[in-house]
């Protein structure tokens, strides 16, 4: 569960500065369910940077892909996954499948490493009472930050890709992003991005102070824009997110919500170094 996979389909960029800006894009794709929708989205949006979370590795759900390498060679882009859940139900013990957050880039990423939560929910632990069926998800594992370093010519971003927990409560998530925003005080005189799936509202309680802490701040400044739609038996939610450090400014930010390819609508803008 430690292993990452990475894939290189980047074409050499014929550029011998530091970009002055990069296009990203932040999305939980649900899976890759609907990949041809997808990819076309992404294209469309002609990204430098993309984090996306819940990415199939292998799974029976998305044909045995590698949704990641798969999106990776249509964009032309290099990528790293890191696997957050080995996934009991969808593989099998010659070929297990997995899901989790892939990082892509058009350029060089490297120092890629998993930081995984100290503290996790045992909802989706197997149980033995529980069969291995698709309705009950069981899962090994435990969610995960995917940390990269995107070298653009010498220009160096520090990128946390992150997902935190669904069916724990607020303590619990709050702790796995302090958990993140403390490793990432090693990179203090590094740009940073942390970008992914929160499941829940920074803006509120008691996440604000410790974004303050960590000299970050929204793409979307004070902004509560729903990230994902309303299901049958809920409300839009504000859950996913992209967070900044000093030196730079997020132009043009948009959550697409007319992009129906995913349970979650993608975020993009474009970060402008100052």
């Amino acid at each position: 569960m430690t292993d990452i996979v990475t894939g290189n389909f980047a074409r050499f960029p014929w550029q011998f500065w530091p970009p002055q800006a990069l296009r990203v894009v932040n999305w939980n794709i649900d899976r890759g369910l609907r990949l041809a929708g997808i990819i076309d989205f992404l294209d469309s949006q002609r990204a430098d940077l993309i984090t996306l979370q819940e990415a199939d590795l292998h799974a029976k759900r998305t044909h045995y892909l590698n949704i990641a390498e798969q999106i990776a060679r249509k964009l032309e882009m290099n990528y790293v996954f890191g696997r957050e859940f080995q996934e009991l139900t969808q593989g099998s013990r010659i070929s297990p499948a997995f899901h989790g957050q892939a990082t892509l880039s058009r350029w060089r990423l490297r120092e890629e490493r998993i930081i995984r939560f100290r503290r996790q929910s045992d909802f989706w632990r197997p149980r033995w009472y529980l069969p291995e069926t698709k309705p009950f998800q069981e899962r090994l594992g435990g969610r995960i930050a995917l940390v990269t370093e995107v070298d653009a010519v010498g220009r160096s971003l520090i990128v946390y890709n992150v997902h935190l927990e669904s069916r724990g409560n607020e303590t619990l998530r709050i702790a796995q992003l302090a958990e993140t925003l403390n490793d990432a005080r090693d990179h203090a005189a590094t740009a940073l991005l942390v970008a992914g799936d929160l499941n829940f509202n920074v803006l509120d309680g008691s996440a604000p102070e410790l974004l303050d802490l960590a000299g970050l701040r929204s793409v979307f400044g004070e902004s509560h824009l729903y990230t994902r739609p309303a299901r049958l038996f809920g409300s839009p939610r504000t859950i996913d997110w992209a967070l900044i450090s000093e030196g730079m400014e997020a132009e043009k930010p948009q959550v697409h919500s007319d992009i129906g390819a995913s349970d979650h609508y993608p975020i993009s803008f474009t970060l402008r170094f100052v």
